[in-house]
């Protein structure tokens, strides 16, 4: 064998030694690196799990506060509707109430049990020539007569009382409207 043959051989043992250590180093980088990233792929997987277990806790959290404040309304709610419910049942009653009493008064002015006077000023009657009107009876303590009082005619009188109880059922319409917005306020 030649130099050249001896080194040919030599060469190529050595390519065929460098490629074999180069595989067995790929190979073994490979492995190393595979895991590396095994780990770090584990370490993100765990780090990712742990994140997902604490934003579903905080999200259960949320909708647990959630749901409590719903029940706090809801509760609240029904609370003030109780409330506006008696509200309205005072209301009506008070509305029943004073319509009772107008009729009674009607019914009494009707049936002449009932008559209306007004005041009238002494003076002017004096000023006028006239004293036809009812005395008030006195008193029993004394022998002086009351001041001068005339009598209405039945027809004026109904007016009167007609007048009357819508003022009364306006001032009950009022006091319910003003008790409903005092509510619904607070």
């Amino acid at each position: 064998m030649s130099a050249w043959g001896g080194r040919l051989i030599a060469l190529t043992a050595l390519v065929l030694a460098c490629s074999v250590g180069a595989g067995a180093a790929w190979v073994w980088q490979a492995n190393a690196y595979g895991a590396q990233l095994a780990k770090q792929a584990d370490d993100f997987g765990k780090r990712l799990a742990e994140k997902d277990r604490v934003y579903a806790r905080e999200r259960e959290e949320a909708a647990a506060a959630a749901l409590d404040q719903l029940a706090e309304q809801q509760d609240a709610r029904r609370a003030l509707e109780a409330r506006l419910q008696d509200q309205t049942k005072t209301h009506w009653k008070e509305l029943n109430d004073a319509q009772q009493a107008q009729a009674r008064l009607r019914d009494r002015l009707a049936t002449a049990d009932l008559r209306l006077s007004v005041l009238v000023d002494a003076g002017t009657l004096a000023a006028q020539g006239c004293d036809g009107g009812v005395r008030e009876a006195t008193g029993t303590g004394g022998v002086v007569h009351g001041p001068v009082r005339a009598q209405l005619d039945p027809a004026h009188a109904q007016r009167i009382v007609a007048i009357t109880d819508e003022g009364d059922r306006g001032l009950i319409a009022l006091q319910a409207c003003q008790a409903y917005v005092r509510e619904i306020t607070q």
